[in-house]
C-alpha cells in the first residue's frame, strides 16, 4: 500500500520466488487504498489507514501484514469481525528500539548534543550545558514493560540507581527482579527519567499529558520511542517551556514530520529523530522480510508467522 524504502527489490524478490504478484503503491489515505487495493488478496502496509471502509470495499483482501510491530493505523476489531487476518513483524527491532531509547536518555542527561551544539557556537565549557546529574543516583521509569521496555531495563539496571516500571497487562511474573513493579502515578511522580515503551489503543492515545506531566519531578527527563500520539506533544511543549522538564528525546510524534515551526523545533532542550529507532541495516532487512513472508505463507499454509487477528470464520477467496 506504501512504504519509505528506497527500493521494494527485496520483497518483490521473495514475492516472485513464491509465484505471487506484486502491485505498489504510496496509498496515503482510505480512498488511495481502496482505489490501489481492487483484486488484491492481501495487502502489505507501512503507515496506509486500514479501515474497516476500506476492509468493506475491498472483499476480495483476506490479510493485512504490517511493516511493523506496531497496528495502530489498522482497525484490528473490524478486521476480525471481516473475517481478515491481520499480522506484524513484532520482534525485529527489539535492540535497536531499546538501544536508540537509552541513548537519547543519557544523551539529555549528559547533554551531549548541547554541548556539541555549543561548541559550533563558540562556547567551550564544562559547564556550558548546565548542571549535569550523576546517572547513578537516578531513578528510571519504563512505560511499557514488554519485548522493547525488558530489554531496555535490562539495559538500564547497571547505569541507574533504580529501575521501575508501570505495566498493567502484565502479571507480576513477568517483571524482572531488578524491575519495581508501580503505578501509573507512581511511576510520573517518583522517576527521575521516563521511556515510553507502550502500545497505542484507546486507552493510551494522549495518556502522557498535562495530568501525568504535571506530576513529573521538576528536572525530569521524557524519552518517547513507542508511538507519537501516547503523548500530548502540546502539554509537552508547555511543560518544556514552563521549564518543569530538563530534556526530551523523541523519535516519534503524532504528525510526522514535525511540522515547521513547532515549539519543540526551537527548544535546546528537546532532541528529535526522525521515526528511526528501529532503524539498522540489520534489522530494515529483518522487518522487510518478516512482513512479506506472512503474506508467502500464509498463501501457502493458510496461516500468517505472526498474527495478530486470527479471525473465527476467515475470508473465503472471490468466485
Amino acid at each position: 500500500t506504501d512504504h519509505d524504502m528506497l527500493d521494494v527489490t527485496l520483497e518483490q524478490r521473495i514475492f516472485d520466488e513464491a509465484g505471487i504478484e506484486l502491485a505498489t503503491a504510496q496509498c496515503r489515505t482510505e480512498d488511495d487504498v481502496i482505489r490501489a487495493g481492487r483484486g488484491c488478496s492481501a495487502l502489505l502496509i507501512q503507515y496506509a489507514p486500514i479501515t474497516g471502509r476500506v476492509l468493506e470495499a475491498l472483499p476480495e483482501v483476506r490479510l493485512c501484514s504490517r511493516i511493523g510491530a506496531g497496528y495502530d493505523t489498522i482497525d484490528a476489531r473490524a478486521a476480525e469481525r471481516l473475517g481478515v487476518w491481520l499480522a506484524n513483524s513484532p520482534d525485529y527491532g527489539v535492540g535497536e528500539v531499546s538501544l536508540h531509547a537509552l541513548s537519547m536518555m543519557l544523551a539529555l542527561i549528559r547533554n551531549v548534543v548541547r554541548y556539541d551544539r555549543d561548541i559550533h557556537a563558540g562556547t567551550w565549557h564544562y559547564t556550558s550545558a548546565g548542571t549535569i546529574p550523576r546517572a547513578q543516583d537516578l531513578t528510571v521509569g519504563i512505560l511499557g514493560l514488554g519485548r522493547i521496555g525488558k530489554r531496555f531495563a535490562h539495559y538500564a539496571q547497571p547505569i541507574f540507581r533504580r529501575v521501575m516500571a508501570h505495566d498493567p497487562n502484565l502479571i507480576d511474573g513477568d517483571f524482572p527482579q531488578y524491575v519495581q513493579r508501580v503505578g501509573l502515578e507512581e511511576l510520573f511522580e517518583q522517576a527521575d527519567a521516563i521511556s515510553i515503551h507502550c502500545l497505542l489503543d484507546d486507552g493510551t492515545r494522549g495518556l502522557v499529558g498535562e495530568r501525568l506531566l504535571g506530576r513529573m519531578k521538576a528536572g525530569a527527563y521524557l524519552v518517547n520511542t513507542a508511538r507519537g500520539a501516547v503523548v500530548d506533544v502540546d502539554a509537552l511543549a508547555a511543560a518544556v517551556a514552563a521549564d518543569r522538564l530538563a530534556g526530551v528525546g523523541l523519535d516519534v510524534l503524532p504528525v510526522e514530520p514535525i511540522p515547521a515551526g513547532h515549539p519543540l523545533l526551537a527548544d535546546p532542550r528537546v532532541i528529535l529523530s526522525p521515526h528511526a529507532a528501529f532503524y539498522s541495516a540489520a534489522s530494515e532487512l529483518e522487518l522487510r522480510r518478516k512482513a512479506a513472508l506472512n503474506i508467502v505463507n500464509w498463501a501457502r499454509t493458510g496461516r500468517p508467522d505472526y498474527p495478530v487477528v486470527v479471525p473465527v470464520a476467515a475470508r473465503q477467496p472471490a468466485g
